[in-house]
């Protein structure tokens, strides 16, 4: 009885709103254009995301903790001797991999060349500003990390290449370059698997090891690339824009040196790269969107024309898509007063509102088919709110309840939250312009048909008796059916009907109840499951922001280059005990020997031990020797210098020896192509170890910021919004919708949402941030498909089921194949765009849109003739299977007022 009351009063009370916007239309239609028109006019305002790390990476994470206590330890100005490109990750920087087509870069020429580049990065000079008398020119000597001699920190690999070219030119015996830990000419050693790729060595009996084969310290006999890292320091804003000038100026000057230089590959990155190429599809999508919108709309005027040239509706096609884009220019409005930022993953934005508008305006103009014609056109538009606005409502409720969610503050991937955010905002305010904006302008054009005119050209249409007389193409252009047809009350189904229409009421609907065909429906289904669970199995993630960047691209081309030729050894592993810890200790010695067991590692504790055991002396000491030793002899050696930026040392009072307050190792694992996975399996490992260690350590590398909780983060939005929607089809149940409608609704998104998981699975798509959005808008744009049906088969009461499942596609699955024509036609441009994240987008909503069909048309209509909920034979009031046949006797006069002898 409640859920009877309730719906009655939704349906009254969407009656007299149809009547209110149909009485002011032209306020209705012309406040939502002034109001984007206005905000429209914030575009001065537009700024795009710079910190693409806090889009992509897991907002709260033990990782960043990690981090900021590793900066806070030992901070880029504490590495005064060496830095590691894959381990500090400081304000700005230019990278570049160098790799031959021939030979190895080893060789006497491909080592001058390369030499001779790094002479010209280092010489190269940019000047701020560009023009005026107040310019500066700024170099890299000027810009770099100094180390404690006011030097420029350079890499290793740069040292070792200037003594093997020093010695060429004497005719000295050139040194042997080891790898991956190689001894410099000051004794010191240094870890350039980072530094050089593709590399094979010499095996014990001068046998040659493949790549990555080499054991610690072997020779490299040749390798295949180089990689060079030129680290800048920022000490405020105008360092800033110089630095980011010199950035500019490495990549053009890279550039250029590869053309003067065919035998040598050149793949740059700097700091801004990740940033730039994750914005640059948004540019590359412009022209294609554009198509989108131009594809649409001619399929949406196609979708609403008739042979009937008074009834058929054209222009109210163009009209839905610029409701759609006046909503989304309001909205984009809006963020800009907002202060908001922009970034590529909006893209898909336009294709949640154009999925749910375009659902709402074919709704619409189905239900306005359905109504009489002698009607006045404010009743008729009444007719339409009480018998769309209670579904279209529900829908939006669906979508801003998932999108609500998951912009909530319990999602921890920024990405995804400020997606949701916006793509709710823009549905709201699509939902507020689709009840006024293109409600109006139906009263426009069913006024049009009122008066008879033409529904393209708005001319007057003339009768049949005068219509004789014209040529044929103007009688076809010109054909409509007058009241006082005699087909006019004989014919309910004219021929010049809708063709979609037409097709499912005369073929499809028949067709799809057919007994023989039901099997095959079902098994069609079991096939989609099975192949849905095989993808399922089979999800990865994917925590690569570089797979979210447009491609061909300098982030791409150095990715794809990293991965082949320096896939052999993990990122350099910082191993930080961040307390104080009995390092004389010979059980404490023990453990963090063995805890780096396994590992090529650059460590001050190894190197210290193995001097004291060549000096005689035992490694076991007293606190005070151990570290008056550390102190004053081992931290002095010229080869052992540099282990002075890895030890912290905390004064204890006067005359005695500090301690060691704090330490750091650095760890390289040997990886094979799985390089991330194997990744996140060793950080998973050392955590739990750093649990029961008597040593509390750390480890860090800047990628675990994008591995930590990766995949939580990612699902748990998706999770959370399918929750929600379930919830709210259990309460709703309760008070407004059936209860069986809710259960069919609930499975119907489920199987949705499992097929499309399963599919994107199958055709190469990782479950990353871009996946996970469209997983998300998912549930409402297949809530948006079945829905409708759904109620419409549950509402009708007598007949057969086969019966009311035709009824319902007739009146139901017509607008929402409609929706599903448009909406797939507008994402074939998008799917020509060179970018990773549209790939991913296109793919993704590409099998949103077909599971819906699937479900729509095929499944659901077959499972509801032989499944709940049954059909009895009593009526149910204010029902939308209510709707009484009418015959009418009418009686027409000149001026079209009518008056009838109706019999029910």
């Amino acid at each position: 009885m409640l859920r009877q009351v309730l719906h009655a009063g939704l349906r009254t009370s969407f009656h007299a709103l149809g009547r209110f916007v149909a009485s002011h239309p032209v306020f209705f239609a012309s406040a939502p254009v002034l109001l984007s028109i206005l905000l429209g006019a914030s575009f001065s305002r537009y700024r795009v995301e710079e910190d693409v790390e806090s889009l992509l990476a897991p907002k709260h994470s033990l990782a960043k903790i990690e981090g900021n206590l590793v900066d806070s330890l030992f901070p880029m100005n504490r590495s005064k001797h060496a830095l590691y490109s894959d381990l500090q990750t400081p304000g700005r920087y230019g990278r570049v991999i160098v790799t031959t087509r021939k030979g190895s870069v080893l060789d006497p020429v491909h080592l001058d060349t390369i030499l001779k580049l790094h002479r010209r990065i280092y010489q190269m000079q940019v000047m701020v500003p560009a023009a005026g008398f107040n310019s500066f020119n700024y170099s890299f000597s000027y810009l770099c990390l100094p180390d404690d001699k006011n030097v420029c920190i350079i890499d290793d690999i740069i040292r070792a290449m200037e003594e093997i070219q020093a010695a060429r030119t004497s005719n000295r015996s050139v040194p042997i370059l080891r790898y991956p830990i190689t001894q410099l000419a000051d004794g010191r050693q240094a870890y350039i698997g980072h530094q050089l790729g593709g590399v094979q060595g010499w095996g014990p009996s001068g046998a040659v090891r493949g790549p990555g084969t080499g054991a610690r310290g072997e020779g490299v006999r040749s390798a295949r690339a180089l990689q060079l890292t030129y680290y800048l320091q920022v000490r405020g804003g105008l360092m800033d824009r110089v630095a980011n000038q010199w950035e500019k100026a490495f990549c053009a000057e890279l550039q250029h040196f590869a053309a003067l230089h065919p035998k040598l590959g050149l793949y740059p990155s700097t700091s801004s790269s990740l940033r730039t190429d994750f914005q640059f599809s948004s540019v590359l999508a412009r022209r294609p969107l554009l198509a989108s919108l131009g594809v649409c709309g001619v399929l949406a005027v196609l979708c609403c024309s008739m042979r009937d040239c008074v009834r058929s509706k054209p222009w109210l096609g163009l009209l839905a898509l610029l409701s759609i884009t006046l909503s989304g220019l309001t909205a984009a409005g809006i963020l800009n007063l907002t202060g908001a930022t922009y970034n590529s993953t909006y893209l898909g934005i336009p294709f949640v509102m154009l999925g749910h508008g375009l659902f709402g305006s074919f709704e619409m103009l189905s239900s306005w088919r359905r109504t009489r014609e002698d009607q006045h056109v404010k009743e008729r538009v009444a007719s339409v709110f009480e018998d769309v606005m209670l579904r279209f409502s529900g829908s939006t409720m669906l979508h801003l309840m998932t999108l609500g969610l998951a912009a909530s503050p319990l999602t921890n991937m920024e990405a995804v939250r400020l997606f949701c955010r916006t793509a709710a905002l823009a549905v709201t305010i699509s939902y507020v312009y689709m009840l006024s904006f293109y409600s109006s302008c139906l009263v426009f054009t069913g006024y049009l048909e009122t008066g008879y005119r033409h529904g393209c050209f708005c001319r007057r249409v003339p009768k049949p008796d005068r219509l004789d007389s014209k040529p044929a193409w103007y009688r076809c252009l010109m054909y409509t059916r007058y009241q006082d047809d005699s087909t006019a009350s004989t014919d309910p189904h004219p021929p010049d009907s809708h063709l979609l229409l037409g097709c499912v009421r005369r073929c499809y609907g028949d067709w799809i109840t057919n007994t023989y065909v039901k099997p095959f429906v079902v098994l069609l289904y079991l096939v989609y499951i099975s192949f849905g669970l095989m993808g399922f199995l089979q999800v990865t993630q994917g925590s690569d922001p570089s797979a979210l960047v447009a491609m061909d691209t300098a982030t791409v081309l150095y990715t794809r280059a990293q991965q082949r030729y320096f896939s052999s050894y993990s990122p350099v592993i910082g191993f930080y005990i961040y307390e104080s810890a009995p390092y004389w200790n010979a059980s404490v010695q023990r453990d963090l020997l063995e805890y780096a067991k396994g590992f090529q590692r650059i460590s001050w504790l190894e190197a210290y031990l193995n001097y004291l055991t060549d000096r005689n002396q035992s490694t076991s000491q007293p606190r005070e020797n151990f570290t008056h030793t550390l102190r004053h002899s081992f931290l002095r050696e010229p080869q052992f210098a540099h282990f002075a930026d890895d030890i912290i040392f905390a004064e204890r009072g006067q005359g005695e020896e500090p301690d060691v307050a704090a330490s750091r190792i650095f760890l390289v694992a040997k990886t094979t192509e799985n390089k991330r996975e194997e990744m996140s399996v060793l950080l998973d490992t050392l955590r739990r170890l750093s649990l029961t260690s008597r040593v509390r350590f750390l480890i860090f590398n800047p990628s675990f910021v994008y591995l930590d909780r990766y995949a939580a983060a990612v699902s748990s939005p998706l999770r959370h919004s399918l929750l929600a929607v379930l919830f709210l089809l259990g309460l709703s149940s309760l008070a407004v919708v059936e209860p069986l409608v809710s259960v069919w609704l609930g499975l119907t998104l489920l199987s949705v949402q499992f097929g499309v998981l399963g599919f994107m699975t199958l055709w190469g798509v990782e479950l990353d941030c871009m996946s996970v959005l469209c997983l998300i808008s998912a549930l409402g744009h297949s809530a948006d498909c079945s829905g409708p049906l759904l109620c419409g088969f549950a509402s009708g009461r007598g007949d057969s089921r086969t019966r009311w499942v035709r009824v319902a596609l007739e009146r139901h699955g017509v607008p929402s194949l409609q929706t599903l024509i448009c909406y797939s036609a507008a994402l074939v441009p998008v799917g020509s765009v060179r970018s990773n994240l549209t790939r991913t987008l296109f793919r993704c909503l590409t099998l949103t849109a077909g599971c819906s069909a699937l479900h729509t048309l095929a499944f659901l209509p077959t499972l509801l003739t032989f499944l709940p909920p049954s059909k009895s034979r009593g009526h149910r009031p204010d029902g939308e299977g209510q709707r009484q046949e009418v015959e009418c006797v009418e009686m027409n006069d000149s001026t079209r007022v009518v008056d009838q002898i109706t019999t029910v």
